[in-house]
C-alpha cells in the first residue's frame, strides 16, 4: 500500500504516467491499472501532502481492480478435502495422508503434489496454533539436564572381536550448556544407569531434573497428554532415589521439548565422532573427554552467548546437588513370566518361584549379589546372583511330591534311601541292578517317594519281604503296603513253587492222561 501512496504523490504533483511506473518498478499496465481504479475512487485529486491511508487505498483497489482468476478453479482432489483434513488432525503429513488414501480409498488418484497444496491452503486458512509457538524456557543453574542416546556408527568392540553398533550417551546441563559425553555399544537399563552415574562423577554433582527421552531404560509407560499416568522404569526410580534427582519425560513425538540434547547428540556426531568410524570404544571416549574440555567447552554457545565450561565453572557447579556418600548399588527391574517348570529367566540364568505361580507375570529385582522376585508387591523368592549351574533351584517352590524327580544321579536316590534303613538302601540297591541294560532310575524314583509316605518301620518291613521273594518292581512294593502284608512275618524257609501258585486258568499236566511214549510205527 505504500506504494500506491507514492503513486497518488507523484500524480498529483504532476508527474507523467511513464516516469510514475519507472520510479515504481511498476509495468505500465499495472500503473495504469492502479491509476485508472484510484481515479474513480476519487483519490488522484488532492494536495500531495495530504495522501489518502492504506486502508483507503485498499478498498479503492479491491473494488475496481478485482482478482484474477486463477487458471484452475477448484483443486482436483476437493472431494477429498474431510478427509484429507481428519487426516491432518490426526498428526499424518502430506506423503503419510497420501499413502493412506491410497490404501484406504480405491477410487483416488491424486498425486502428492496437489495433496501438499491443499495442507498447506488449509494450514494458511487456520492459522497458526498456539501448540506450534515455540515458548523458550530460561533454566536457572543446576536445575535441568536433558539426556539422549543418538546412534554413533559402528565401532570395534576388543571383548567380541568384532566391529559393533555403538551409541553416544549425551547429557547437557539446560543453563551453561556444558555436556558429557561417552560412547557405548547398547542401551540396556544397566547401561544407561552406568553412564549416569559416571557424568555426575564427571560434573561433580547431581541436575535437580533429568529430561530423557521415551527410551525403554528410563519410561515404561509415556504421556500423551496432561491426564495420562507415565510409568517410570523401577530401575531408573532408584537411580532417582538415591541421587535425589525428578525425571521429567519428554512427551512422545516432540523432540523440540528436548531441543538442547537434540542438538548436543547432533554436535557430538559431527564434530566430536566425526572421521572416527571403526576407532576402538575405548580410544574414542578417551578422545571426547579432551573434545569436551577443549572444543566444545570452549566454543561461544550461539544461544548463550557464553563459553559452556566458564559458565558451568562460574554459574552452574556449585548449584548443583552434592553427590550421595554412600555407593549406588546397580539395581535392575525386569518384569517376567514364571514358566512351566516354576522359573523365569534373567539374564539368561533361571531362578525358580513357588510353583503356584506358574503362568503369572511377576517383577525380577537384581542386584549384582542377589536376585529376588516380587508378585502383588511381596518377595515370594532370593537367589544368589551368580552360581555354577544354568538354574537356581530351591525345592521348596517345586510341588512337595514332584520336587526330588529333578535329581537324576544314582548316589541321590541311594542317599534318600539310606535314611529311610539300611534294608531300603541295599533294596533300591538291587533294584539299580536288575537290568543291565535297561535303566531302574523311575522305577527307584517312584519306589522311595512311595516309601517316605509310610513309617520307616514298615518302609524297612516292606523292602525286606520284596527282597525275600525277588520282586524289584515299584507294583510290588506298592501291593505289599496296601495289603499289610509287611505287617506279617516271613516264613522260615523260601517256599517252593506248587501248582497251587500257578495262573488261574492253567491246568494240572494229569488232566491230560498217563504220558505215552513216542514210537516209531506208521498209523
Amino acid at each position: 500500500m505504500h506504494r500506491l501512496q507514492e503513486l497518488v504523490r507523484l500524480h498529483r504533483m504532476g508527474v507523467g504516467a511513464r516516469e510514475v511506473a519507472r520510479q515504481l518498478k511498476m509495468g505500465p499496465n499495472t500503473e495504469r491499472q492502479y491509476r485508472l481504479a484510484l481515479a474513480r475512487a476519487g483519490l488522484l485529486a488532492g494536495p500531495a501532502d495530504e495522501l489518502p491511508d492504506a486502508t483507503t487505498l485498499k478498498a479503492a483497489v479491491l473494488k475496481h481492480v478485482p482478482r484474477k482468476p486463477s487458471p484452475q478453479q477448484q483443486s482436483s482432489i476437493e472431494a477429498w478435502r474431510p478427509r484429507i483434513e481428519q487426516l491432518l488432525d490426526a498428526g499424518l503429513g502430506p506423503k503419510a495422508i497420501v499413502d493412506r488414501l491410497r490404501l484406504d480409498e480405491a477410487a483416488f488418484a491424486g498425486k502428492l503434489g496437489a495433496v501438499k497444496r491443499m495442507v498447506a491452503r488449509i494450514r494458511r486458512e487456520r492459522g497458526p496454533r498456539a501448540v506450534d509457538v515455540a515458548i523458550p524456557v530460561e533454566t536457572t543453574p543446576g536445575d535441568v539436564a536433558q539426556v539422549d542416546f543418538g546412534f554413533a556408527g559402528r565401532r570395534w568392540d576388543p571383548g567380541m572381536g568384532t566391529q559393533r553398533k555403538s551409541w553416544v550417551f549425551v547429557m547437557v546441563l539446560g543453563h551453561s550448556r556444558h555436556m558429557y559425553a561417552e560412547v557405548v555399544f547398547d542401551q540396556r537399563v544397566e547401561t544407561w544407569i552406568a553412564v549416569h552415574e559416571r557424568a555426575f562423577v564427571a560434573l561433580g554433582g547431581v541436575p535437580r531434573t533429568l529430561v530423557p527421552d521415551n527410551l525403554k531404560a528410563a519410561v515404561i509407560r509415556a504421556a500423551f497428554g496432561v491426564s495420562d499416568t507415565v510409568a517410570l522404569n523401577r530401575s531408573y526410580r532408584e537411580l532417582a532415589r538415591h541421587y535425589g534427582f525428578k525425571v521429567d519425560p519428554t512427551p512422545p513425538y516432540a523432540p523440540q521439548k528436548k531441543g538442547k540434547v537434540e542438538s548436543g547428540v547432533k554436535y557430538v556426531k559431527r564434530n566430536g565422532l566425526g572421521g572416527r568410524d571403526g576407532d576402538t570404544i575405548e580410544s574414542v571416549n578417551r578422545e571426547l573427554v579432551r573434545w569436551v574440555r577443549d572444543i566444545a567447552g570452549q566454543r561461544v554457545h550461539g544461544t548463550t552467548g557464553k563459553r559452556p565450561i566458564e559458565a558451568f565453572e562460574a554459574e552452574e557447579r556449585d548449584a548443583l546437588l552434592p553427590l550421595p556418600r554412600a555407593r549406588y548399588e546397580p539395581v535392575t527391574w525386569k518384569q517376567a513370566t514364571v514358566h512351566r517348570d516354576s522359573h523365569v529367566v534373567f539374564d539368561r540364568r533361571m531362578y525358580s518361584v513357588p510353583w503356584r505361580l506358574m503362568g503369572r507375570s511377576v517383577w525380577v529385582r537384581a542386584t549384582p549379589s542377589t536376585v529376588t522376585i516380587h508378585a502383588d508387591d511381596e518377595r515370594v523368592a532370593t537367589h544368589r546372583r551368580r552360581g555354577t549351574g544354568l538354574r537356581s533351584t530351591d525345592d521348596a517352590h517345586l510341588p512337595p511330591e514332584r520336587a526330588p524327580l529333578r535329581h537324576r544321579t544314582r548316589a541321590y536316590w541311594e542317599d534318600r534311601a539310606d535314611r529311610l534303613g539300611d534294608e531300603v538302601g541295599s533294596f533300591v540297591r538291587d533294584v539299580f541292578d536288575s537290568d543291565d541294560a535297561l535303566s531302574q532310575l523311575r522305577q527307584v524314583q517312584a519306589i522311595v517317594t512311595h516309601l517316605e509316605t509310610f513309617p520307616a518301620e514298615r518302609a524297612r518291613a516292606a523292602c525286606t519281604r520284596a527282597s525275600f521273594y525277588g520282586a524289584t518292581t515299584y507294583q510290588a512294593i506298592k501291593n505289599i503296603l496296601r495289603k499289610a502284608l509287611d505287617l506279617e512275618p516271613l516264613p522260615t524257609t523260601r517256599a517252593s513253587a506248587t501248582w497251587a501258585d500257578a495262573p488261574r486258568f492253567a491246568r494240572d499236566p494229569r488232566d491230560f492222561g498217563p504220558a505215552r511214549e513216542m514210537s516209531d510205527e506208521r498209523h
